[in-house]
């Protein structure tokens, strides 16, 4: 009996470490798609890729052009969108946020299937909530489909985002949406298999980043305007990736989930075994509020939130 148990055992193990191999290996796969020049991934100057939706002077590089510096002041606010959309794939930037007292400053990173964010759009959203000097900052993420939102979830963060550049990116494909913060997963909005047709899945989006007055909400529900005095307010991108299919019309080669790209097998629909540990680490100590959990707004549970993420 002892010998079965640890034949048994053995195997266990061996079989265990098979997994957590074949799991790495696919990790490196996806980490030589990231850096290769494959026909999704975005690369090259900004003017390639992007265009700016400010005055010049609200949109500037460092001289070798890797930095962008996107301001607001009572002037202008600035952003810019991709040329091309994607449907499904994963997308990424590193970001320093405005420091020092940012209170109604918002900062964003999303996705959205309108150029001009019209009532029907689809969307995820990174919005990083500025704050009083000493306050933490805040991240709001939230998913629409076809117009409706209402999806909201905050997180602090464990570190000061506005001394250095951090990692956020999202993952998307047909069965989840992760969000990550230096490849920590804070957030899965798992697909409830259209039973509340709330996932969006069809339509392509492009990528946008913005820094703009929002506060009429966005510290302390509004109570903490902006001090302009503090204008300008800086906030810093680089190495921006995008590994995506990209959409063409009329046959765009994304019109449906296949097994050619990364983001459509198997491994990138869950949560690894250590991606697994992390985020039950965000979820014990950095979350601030979750939509699924209040039920003030919402007198029955929305379908998605029945869906356990760690599946």
């Amino acid at each position: 009996a002892y010998l079965h148990s640890k034949e048994k055992k053995n195997k266990n193990t061996m079989e265990s470490n098979a997994s957590s191999m074949a799991h790495l290996f696919f990790i490196l796969s996806v980490m030589f798609t990231l850096f290769s020049s494959s026909n999704g991934v975005v690369k090259g100057a900004f003017e390639e890729n992007f265009s700016k939706s400010c005055p010049g002077t609200h949109f500037k590089t460092s001289e070798d052009g890797q930095i962008w510096y996107l301001t607001l002041d009572q002037v202008s606010d600035c952003g810019f969108i991709t040329k091309q959309s994607y449907r499904f794939g994963w997308y990424s930037t590193k970001l320093k946020l405005v420091g020092g007292d940012s209170a109604g400053v918002v900062t964003a990173f999303y996705m959205c299937s309108e150029v001009e964010a019209g009532p029907l759009r689809d969307e995820i959203d990174f919005e990083f909530l500025g704050n009083r000097t000493g306050q933490p900052y805040l991240i709001q993420t939230n998913v629409y489909n076809n117009g409706s939102g209402g999806r909201e979830m905050r997180h602090q963060l464990w570190f000061d985002p506005t001394l250095d550049f951090h990692t956020y990116s999202i993952l998307w494909n047909s069965h989840q949406i992760v969000f990550f913060v230096d490849q920590v997963p804070i957030r899965v909005y798992k697909n409830a298999n259209h039973t509340n047709n709330f996932f969006p899945a069809q339509r392509p989006m492009y990528v946008f980043s913005s820094i703009w007055n929002a506060d009429n909400w966005a510290t302390r529900g509004g109570l903490d305007k902006i001090n302009w005095k503090n204008a300008p307010f800086v906030a810093s991108y680089k190495d921006f990736t995008i590994d995506a299919c990209p959409w063409k019309n009329p046959y765009p080669a994304c019109a449906s989930s296949t097994t050619q790209h990364w983001w459509d097998q198997n491994n990138a629909w869950h949560l690894s075994s250590k991606e697994k540990i992390d985020y039950a680490w965000v979820q014990r100590n950095f979350v601030v509020y979750n939509y699924c959990q209040d039920t003030v707004r919402n007198k029955y549970k929305p379908q998605e939130c029945w869906l356990n993420p760690l599946d």
